[in-house]
């Protein structure tokens, strides 16, 4: 993959305590591609993306486009143009759809393009536009899920940090929001790192396939290459 721009991981070891779950990882998602980032439980998927925004501490080196993010803020991240979707959705069951999406831009100075970020997220989602008023504790997983994609988007995030979109969805619904991303990425130039169960569904959509095991980048190759390797996916992912 290119080096040019984008995010840049190199040599990073990450964990909760004295153990490290990550170790000595290098990755990178450079603009307008999507990279997939699969493996078993606990081989440190999601600990890779709390790395990325900060919420663990880590050695090595985590970049975009050339910055340094380690001890960046939240908002610094979101304001840097980095979204993260943690999984379990992430939306605020008490608000309302209107005022989850609100908060995706919150730190945004172009109340203008806001709300036509709005807009847009309600053209993408139909099901959140019928639902503006209900609170999140009345929506379905589904909806739920597109509600907290949506309250990223409203940011306009150039780097897209997805944790288990699919989890717990129907596939129809999973199928739709791998084809929104696909879009994302062709017509916005999005990068996006996806961490993912559903190894076909990610690999379907995906540039890059990344296989964690046990912490270690394991495989870092192309998704169709990926996919259509037998020998790799049984020793692996177990499919």
């Amino acid at each position: 993959m290119s080096s040019a721009g984008g995010l840049q991981i190199r040599g990073v070891s990450a964990g909760y305590g004295a153990a490290p779950v990550l170790k000595d990882i290098d990755l990178e998602v450079v603009p307008g591609t999507i990279v997939a980032v699969v493996g078993a439980n606990g081989a440190g998927k999601t600990t890779l993306l709390r790395a990325i925004s900060g919420m663990i501490e880590t050695t090595g080196t985590i970049s975009w486009d050339g910055a340094d993010l380690r001890g960046t803020r939240v908002e610094d991240l979101v304001r840097r143009g980095i979204a993260h979707v943690p999984e379990g959705r992430g939306v605020i069951t008490e608000l309302t759809v209107e005022e989850n999406l609100r908060l995706g831009h919150v730190w945004r100075k172009d109340k203008d393009d806001a709300r036509r970020a709005t807009a847009e997220v309600y053209q993408l989602f139909e099901p959140l536009a019928r639902r503006r008023t209900s609170a999140g504790h009345q929506l379905s997983g589904g909806e739920r899920q597109m509600l907290a994609i949506g309250r990223a988007l409203v940011a306009r995030p150039r780097l897209l940090l997805l944790d288990e979109p699919s989890l717990g969805l129907a596939p129809r619904v999973t199928a739709e929001i791998m084809a929104l991303l696909k879009h994302l990425r062709e017509e916005t130039g999005l990068a996006v790192l996806l961490v993912e169960q559903n190894v076909r569904s990610a690999f379907s959509i995906a540039d890059q396939g990344v296989v964690l095991n046990l912490g270690t980048v394991a495989v870092n190759a192309p998704a169709d290459q990926l996919a259509g390797d037998d020998e790799l996916r049984h020793a692996y992912l177990g499919f």
